[in-house]
């Protein structure tokens, strides 16, 4: 019998090193797989006029990967630097001073494919000789290899759903449908004597919530973002929250009842949104004759009235005003999620056990939602359902630094860019959000008058 002469310490970073190494594999793969739903020519296409051209995307992911560990941990040479720095940065999406730039502006397909090709060549024979031990030794003033990767991992990751939404607005002919697509819900999918619900709201006794992470955390592989930390203790008062998110079909009384009509439901720059881009319903709605329909990834069908409804910050607090409520502060939030009534906290909304396809649709798992009623082991501790699948949710919580806040010093501008009041966070995950976003710390944020995201939200009494 052979005696494997590896410490234990050295097989953990092995393992490490495979893991992440195979997550980021995965995570290509994925990417691949979208892009494979685009018709050729619409590489080029602009499906929300405030972001970039999908080809950018396409070159985006590998520079980014490229340009964060080639100088840093791999001593890598460069081979096309013009790329690297076309390809580096994406765009916030602002409602004014909108990009400008042509089709013919860009590279071809088969040019940045290549690119593609040999970063990921590159890259791969670096990693690949890369030191299993050296992972976790520090290689600048806040980061190790292993936080880079990671890094790597969940920006890929966060595009992947962005991708999900951008093609979700291209129109059907220039998307190539999946073979092996399950049949168009309709607007009864899921309708039965067990599904039929009542929407209520649930008391939060009054309590306290962690929020955030530890910065010294005790083990590595606990990775989170700079806006993510430092971990604090708040103190919720008591309130009164939505039991389900807020349904296509609570939002269409809402629609029926004048709500986009009536200025009284909207704050200032949400009024001027609406009359300036003739705002008038969800994004993912159509209007067909004197009935709607959902707009789908591939195809349209009768507007499911129990899935949950998409909207913008804007759209949600205008609904919350006309139900004489708010959306929930980020605190309350979690406090309704993580929450328990012996005053601990829960790793995740269920419990302690990670993310399964009995919990709910996400981890790329499904392009549609699910009934707001669906997946019944995923309430949480004070019994709210629905909260880590099937679409983001909005707070009234604009995205700010916790106390202790220090930006990557390789990505300062992640989070610290976005502090200005102008975005609002938001909690939970969608159908298209990776498992290991799904964390209690996490936060999402963007501006009041985005409406592509898979985002909802639920409503609070305080």
């Amino acid at each position: 019998m052979q005696i494997s002469t590896v410490r234990p310490e050295a097989q953990e970073h092995v393992q490490t090193k495979e893991n992440l190494l195979g997550r980021m594999a995965d995570a290509r793969g994925l990417t691949d797989d979208l892009f494979r739903l685009l018709h050729p020519e619409a590489f080029y296409d602009r499906p929300i006029s405030e972001r970039h051209r999908l080809i950018f995307y396409l070159g985006h992911l590998e520079a980014f990967d490229w340009n964060l560990l080639r100088g840093r941990v791999l001593d890598a040479a460069a081979f096309h630097p013009e790329y690297d720095q076309l390809f580096a940065f994406g765009i916030d999406p602002l409602e004014d001073g909108l990009p400008a730039d042509l089709p013919g502006d860009w590279p071809s397909v088969a040019d940045v494919q290549k690119y593609v090709r040999e970063v990921r060549c590159s890259l791969d024979e670096h990693l690949g000789k890369f030191d299993p031990s050296a992972l976790d030794l520090p290689y600048g003033p806040d980061y190790s290899a292993s936080t880079l990767l990671n890094v790597a991992i969940e920006h890929r990751l966060m595009h992947l759903e962005t991708l999900a939404y951008l093609l979700h607005q291209l129109p059907y002919d220039r998307k190539l449908e999946p073979r092996r697509l399950t049949p168009a819900p309709s607007s009864d999918e899921h309708v039965d004597d067990s599904l039929h619900y009542r929407p209520g709201s649930i008391r939060i006794p009054e309590g306290q919530v962690t929020l955030g992470l530890p910065q010294h955390m005790p083990e590595a592989s606990d990775f989170g973002w700079d806006n993510e930390f430092e971990a604090h203790r708040v103190s919720v008062p008591a309130f009164e929250i939505d039991e389900y998110k807020v349904s296509n079909g609570e939002y269409l009384d809402f629609v029926n009842a004048g709500g986009y009509q009536n200025q009284n439901y909207w704050d200032e720059s949400g009024w001027n949104w609406i009359l300036n881009h003739g705002i008038r319903n969800p994004v993912f709605w159509k209007q067909v004759g004197n009935k709607w329909h959902y707009r789908g990834m591939f195809r349209e069908f009768p507007l499911p009235l129990y899935w949950p409804v998409y909207v913008s910050h804007a759209e949600a607090s205008a609904f919350a005003r006309w139900a004489g409520k708010s959306l929930p502060g980020e605190a309350q939030w979690n406090r309704a999620a993580y929450g328990r009534a012996d005053g601990g906290e829960n790793s995740y909304p269920w419990g302690e056990q990670l993310p399964a396809k009995k919990f709910g649709y996400f981890d790329f798992s499904r392009r549609a939602p699910a009934p707001v009623n669906a997946f019944p082991t995923a309430r949480s501790a004070f019994g709210l359902a629905g909260l880590l699948a099937n679409g983001w949710e909005w707070t009234s919580t604009p995205f700010a630094p916790f106390q202790g806040f220090k930006a990557f010093s390789f990505y300062p501008g992640y989070s610290a860019n976005f502090f200005d009041g102008k975005h609002y966070v938001l909690k939970g995950g969608s159908t298209r959000t990776a498992a290991c976003m799904l964390r209690r710390s996490f936060r999402n944020w963007f501006q009041p008058h985005y409406q592509y995201v898979y985002a909802g939200f639920r409503c609070v009494n305080s």
